[in-house]
């Protein structure tokens, strides 16, 4: 949408080749004034919202050609696009005038304040902690099978194969023949798989009647796209990997 002269923008989206975007006071462009509310309209791809503190992962379009949910930003800037694009670098940014402050529209018109209740907020894993490298193990075989036919790793299975995909492989011979070892890495792993157990829980992505076996949070992980097929690219990139053997194993001793 072209900005009028004698119209001040009350918004502007910044592409990443640059060009700016102004969108004047009481002028829509999907949102309207006086912020801005982000909505993803895909019905096959994810739409991720990006600020200080919080990522987003936007609901596809399900029926009546209208998003179920979205992001309103009233002041400040935020960032949107694929995970691929925050990851690299490469969003647009929406930025509206007149404050800093965001919140969060659901289904039903309930908000959730960006930069206040995090339990409100989808969970995001930092792709460079000891926590996604286990989500990541454990939810692989779904990843790679779409039917979830595939047995889940249970907890030592997955430490192991933590050790493999990270190029730990000077440690699989102690993890196979020293027990000590094994009980103490498996231990660990199943803390982080407590710590995801409980961001689910704290996050209400799953009612309270229901148990959460490791299929049904495995499922919950790439249903939120929290861990995504996309993310096994990971394991073929040397960086990744030896820094996720730095944080595991290089101080195990």
């Amino acid at each position: 949408m072209a900005h009028q002269p004698g119209n001040p923008a009350a918004a502007r989206v910044t592409t990443p080749s640059g060009l700016v975007v102004g969108i004047p006071e009481g002028r829509k462009l999907v949102f309207g004034r006086p912020g801005a509310w982000i909505a993803n309209i895909s019905r096959t791809h994810a739409l991720y919202t990006e600020g200080d503190g919080y990522r987003i992962r936007l609901p596809r379009m399900e029926e009546h050609d209208q998003p179920s949910g979205g992001w309103f930003v009233r002041a400040g800037t935020v960032l949107v696009g694929s995970r691929a694009m925050l990851d690299e670098g490469r969003p647009l940014a929406v930025i509206v005038s007149g404050g800093d402050d965001a919140w969060g529209m659901g289904p039903d018109g309930s908000r959730a304040w960006g930069d206040g209740e995090a339990t409100l907020l989808p969970i995001y894993l930092d792709p460079m902690t000891k926590l996604f490298l286990v989500a990541l193990m454990w939810c692989r075989p779904w990843l790679l099978d779409s039917g979830a036919v595939t047995p889940l790793p249970r907890v030592p299975e997955i430490a192991r194969d933590a050790l493999a995909a990270t190029g730990a492989y000077h440690e699989l011979e102690r993890f196979d023949t020293d027990p000590a070892f094994r009980d103490r890495l498996s231990a660990r792993v199943g803390e982080h798989i407590k710590v995801l157990r409980h961001k689910i829980t704290d996050r209400g992505l799953v009612s309270p009647d229901i148990r959460l076996s490791d299929e049904v949070v495995v499922r919950l992980l790439i249903e939120h796209g929290i861990v995504t097929a996309a993310d096994l690219g990971k394991l073929n990139d040397p960086a990744w990997c030896s820094r996720q053997e730095d944080l595991w194993w290089s101080r195990d001793g």
